[in-house]
């Protein structure tokens, strides 16, 4: 049994605890309401053999209605209600049996970005106040990060690492979850020595002082995540990476750069303001904080 507030993230395969569990509720992704049964009747109908009164199972549904906001909705059909409405019922009925593990199979891949970071957070903050233990399937790395205490990352059904968000995204183990929790450029970069500590990494042209993570000397692999790059106003010889700009998207709060390297393309992200540069235009860039790390081979 998972311990409270442990998060599960399946990469690939949808992975559940065993259907015989009689302490587990499910939120679908598909919400799976009733469309012929008001919101209180959704959320009741789970109660039904539960031995309660009729008047009782009304209380603990409008209780349960109350907590997630939803006072005043008992009467309205779900197809009266938005989507993210729609959600907080499927989540109320689910947390009106008062499990010991509540199951979410990827819930909020029906909504668009702006209602997924509310509803998100919604989740995050009723799994919390209630002290439940949430088993949380979902593809979307930044979903993840956002309502896990505790990741595990599978691959083909296997795990390849398990640990907090922190971890996973700063100190991942291989390519596989570099590149799954938060994308990451994978470059091969030639590792000159080491220390006790630290290890001096040559890419290109570019010298970097970077966590040995127990690489030895030799040729290595090099994740760089899109955030890491630094734009700079001219190139220096080894603190810095000269290349063409393939592709330039605006996103209103920064650009995404496709570049053309001497190690091969990169995707970076710019949040600095500057002048954006054109396709075909050259560009320098540094990597002076976080952002990077070697991967254990």
């Amino acid at each position: 049994m998972p311990t409270e507030g442990q998060i599960f993230i399946d990469g690939k395969n949808v992975t559940t605890l065993p259907p015989t569990e009689r302490d587990v509720s499910m939120v679908f992704q598909s919400y799976a309401l009733f469309p012929h049964m008001t919101v209180l009747e959704n959320v009741a109908y789970g109660l039904s053999g539960s031995g309660l009164t009729k008047l009782a199972i009304k209380d603990k549904a409008r209780e349960a209605l109350r907590l997630v906001g939803l006072t005043g909705y008992d009467d309205r059909l779900p197809s009266e209600l938005s989507g993210g409405q729609q959600q907080r019922v499927a989540v109320t009925r689910a947390l009106v049996l008062e499990p010991q593990v509540l199951l979410f199979d990827e819930p909020l891949s029906n909504l668009d970005a702006k209602l997924r970071r509310r509803m998100r957070d919604d989740i995050r903050d009723l799994q919390q106040r209630l002290g439940l233990t949430s088993v949380y399937v979902t593809h979307d790395q930044e979903e993840a990060l956002a309502v896990s205490d505790r990741i595990i990352l599978m691959n083909q059904g296997k795990i390849s690492q398990e640990g907090t968000p922190h971890d996973l995204y700063e100190q991942p183990v291989d390519s596989f979850v570099a590149d799954f929790i938060g994308g990451a450029n994978l470059l091969s970069c030639e590792v000159l020595s080491r220390t006790s500590t630290e290890a001096t990494v040559r890419l290109g042209t570019l010298i970097l002082k970077l966590p040995h993570r127990g690489v030895t000397p030799g040729t290595a692999t090099l994740a760089i995540r899109p955030s890491a790059a630094q734009l700079v106003p001219r190139a220096y010889s080894e603190t810095s990476l000269t290349a063409e700009v393939r592709k330039a998207t605006y996103l209103g709060t920064h650009w995404e750069y496709t570049l053309s390297t001497e190690v091969g393309e990169i995707f970076i992200t710019d949040y600095s303001g500057a002048t954006p540069a054109a396709p075909g235009h050259s560009i320098h860039m540094a990597f002076p904080g976080r952002g990077l790390a070697l991967l254990p081979r």
